[in-house]
Order: structure tokens, then C-alpha cells, then sequence
């Protein structure tokens, strides 16, 4: 059975404050570290009120300094948007702090709009150069070599493990080839998700980090009691995406009761692609879903994402899920 692991978005719902989603982030991490969750990954995005952890490292380490021993992380950093150094400063400085807990992973897309990237100071064409920044990201983590100039302090030889994030084929190559750790962002963005894996696994090439492919598989979990109650919240999710498409970003909605009402057919057709690996249901209904997906995907490790609008119900959703996922494994394999 596949360790499961948190990805938080820090939500800011409607009627609240960045402060409030990021009081419940360290709530939430708090009771995924007792509940057994691998890891804790935030990620960074700019410009959207939303979603409170656009200063990804600066929540890290509000979450680590909550927690005593799950791993956290980013899911990700944005690398376009930085300097290879910076960032190795930033995490070099996470793991002196957390020793053996940090995980770094990056990705290429801005994270934000173009107008927003513009106010980022970055070239909107620093994506082309993601490759050779994550190659300079690993030498500035790994040991410091006989004349080089520039160092990480913190930083050097703190070899911080690196993931590649992606939800197309660039990401899978570029991870094969560097032999890092492949995190698919599948929860938002699931259409090349099979192929991507199938790409990453046969032309993984081992490294020091990593000896065999990694791969871990966004997706999105909404538990409750019953189905009925489940899809209820699952609302909220789908009325964001479709804000999406209109033009609409704002903070997480309550649910309704008639999304139908809510979204044109193309809409839904549009928002329910994007929302397609997603499991909603009572612990029964979520078990079944799990079992789907892992034979589906193969996946290492599943990371969950859960964009429910009370933060009660949504510690509720994780516990059933970490609840189904115990159970799940300790049960022997089938033959």
C-alpha cells in the first residue's frame, strides 16, 4: 500500500483571512502528522486571494516549526520565478533548521498570470531555462566543489531531495533524466497523467538521489460520512474551477446544493476534466476509489489535495482517509 501525504493549498475561504487559512494549515498539518501522512507540501501561487502560501518557504517553516516529524515541503516552488541561489538559501537554511524533513519540489510553470509575472521582476521566457536552473539547484545543494565561487550558506552539502512536479511529458523526461523523484499534478491536471508515468518509468536513469523511479500521483479526496454529504462539499471544488473559466478567481465557496444550477454544460464538461482524478464518498466509496486509482497509476505515493470550504469537515475528510488507508494496508495482498 502506497504512503499518502497532504498537499495544501491554504485555502482562504469566503468570510475569512489569509491569517485564518494559515491557522488552519498548521491545524491540519498537525493532525496529518498524527494521523500518519508521509509528508506536508504547500505551493506557491501569486496573486490569488484565494490561496495563502504564495511565501511557500516562509509556511514551511511555520509548519515544521508546529510539527515534530512528518516531512514538509513544497508542491512547489515555482523555480521560473527565482534564482537557483535564493532558493538554495532558502531551503539550505528550512533543512538546518528541520534537519532530515525538507523536500524541495519545483516546477516551470509561473504559478500566477502574466501580468503577475511581469510584477515578479522575472523574464516571462525563464521557463526555457528550467533544466539547466534545476541542474544549478542540485550543484548548489550538493557538496561545494574544489573553486567554486558561490555557495549556498545555508545550503552546500545539505543535498535537500529534489522533485520534479509536471502534468505533461517535459516534466517526466526531465525527471527520468536526472533521476529525481516525479510528482504528477493530476489533481488539477490529469490528462496526460498515464502517459507521463509510463515516459518517467522507462526512461528513468539512476542517480545519486534516487536508484529507481519515484512517482507520486495528485489526487483530489473529498470524505464525509456518506456519499450524499461528500458530493455536497465536493461543490465547493467545482464551483472554484468553474470561476476559473469565467474569469472569477476568488476565495473557496460554500457549498450548494444545485451545482447543477451553478454551471453551463460546457462548464461542467470543462470543470469535471480538470477534476477528474478526484474521489468523493463515504469511507466505503473512498476505499473503492483508492483501490481504483493505485491499480491504475501504480502509483509510489499518492498525494491528496481536499479544497473543502469548513475547516472541520475537512480534518473529518482526512482522518476517514488516512482511517480507510490503514485499514487498506493491513490487509495482506492478493495473490
Amino acid at each position: 500500500m502506497p504512503p499518502i501525504s497532504v498537499l495544501d493549498l491554504a485555502p482562504v475561504p469566503e468570510g475569512s483571512v489569509p491569517a485564518d487559512a494559515l491557522r488552519n494549515t498548521l491545524d491540519l498539518a498537525q493532525h496529518a502528522e498524527k494521523w500518519g501522512y508521509q509528508r506536508y507540501w504547500l505551493a506557491e501561487h501569486h496573486n490569488m486571494v484565494g490561496i495563502a502560501s504564495a511565501a511557500t518557504s516562509i509556511v514551511i517553516a511555520h509548519v515544521a516549526g508546529g510539527t515534530k516529524t512528518i516531512r514538509v515541503g513544497a508542491g512547489g516552488i515555482m523555480l521560473p520565478n527565482h534564482a537557483p541561489l535564493i532558493i538554495a538559501e532558502q531551503f539550505g537554511t528550512l533543512e538546518a533548521l528541520f534537519p532530515g524533513r525538507i523536500d524541495l519540489g519545483v516546477g516551470r510553470a509561473p504559478g500566477t498570470d502574466q501580468m503577475t509575472l511581469r510584477a515578479l521582476r522575472r523574464d516571462p521566457m525563464s521557463a526555457d531555462t528550467f533544466p539547466q536552473d534545476v541542474v544549478e539547484l542540485q550543484a548548489l545543494l550538493g557538496a561545494l566543489q574544489p573553486g567554486q565561487a558561490v555557495q549556498a550558506v545555508p545550503g552546500t552539502d545539505s543535498h535537500v531531495p529534489i522533485w520534479i512536479l509536471g502534468s505533461s511529458l517535459f516534466g517526466a523526461q526531465l525527471a527520468a533524466m536526472l533521476g529525481l523523484p516525479y510528482a504528477f499534478a493530476s489533481h488539477f491536471a490529469p490528462n496526460a497523467l498515464l502517459q507521463a508515468l509510463q515516459v518517467y518509468r522507462e526512461r528513468f536513469q539512476p542517480s545519486k538521489q534516487l536508484d529507481r523511479p519515484y512517482a507520486m500521483v495528485g489526487l483530489n479526496v473529498i470524505a464525509a460520512e456518506t456519499d450524499e454529504e461528500a458530493r455536497h462539499l465536493f461543490t465547493s471544488p467545482q464551483q472554484q474551477f468553474t470561476n476559473l473559466f469565467r474569469g472569477a478567481r476568488g476565495k473557496l465557496r460554500p457549498p450548494i446544493d444545485d451545482i447543477e444550477s451553478y454551471w453551463t454544460p460546457a462548464e461542467k464538461a470543462q470543470a469535471m476534466n480538470m477534476l477528474a482524478c478526484s474521489v468523493v464518498g463515504s469511507d466505503a466509496t473512498i476505499r473503492k476509489g483508492l483501490e481504483d486509482f493505485i491499480a491504475q497509476t501504480q502509483a509510489d505515493e499518492l498525494i491528496v489535495a481536499s479544497a473543502i470550504f469548513d475547516h472541520a469537515k475537512r480534518l473529518r475528510s482526512y482522518e476517514i482517509l488516512a482511517d480507510v488507508h490503514k485499514a487498506m494496508g493491513r490487509e495482506p495482498a492478493l495473490a
